[in-house]
């Protein structure tokens, strides 16, 4: 393996780590954003009702991700890609359990 290509390799690996979602950190950044209180406040169920209902909008990973999306541009909160990454993961594990591609 030359020089160039090893430091390229070495360069990559970090972002690799970091395209991996985290559940946990996504559940915390659910916390710290209050975002289930203001689900539950819209349909005034336990927590996670919004989630689980049967005519729920997201049916894939990528309507998953995209409605996690939305929800930091309309609510303006600050939330960099991979921390919406990390909340998809965290709504995925813990309620809609879609396959991951």
């Amino acid at each position: 393996m030359n020089i160039r290509a090893a430091a390229c390799l070495a360069l990559l690996v970090p972002f690799a780590t970091l395209a991996t979602p985290d559940a946990a950190e996504g559940g915390k950044l659910v916390q710290a954003h209050k975002c289930e209180v203001c689900h539950q406040s819209k349909v005034y169920g336990p927590t996670g009702t919004i989630y689980l209902r049967s005519d729920r909008k997201v049916t894939s990973w990528a309507k998953l991700k995209s409605q996690v999306a939305a929800c930091n541009a309309m609510l303006k909160a600050g939330l960099f890609p991979e921390e919406e990454e990390h909340i998809s993961a965290f709504l995925n594990q813990t309620y809609y359990k879609l396959p991951v591609k």
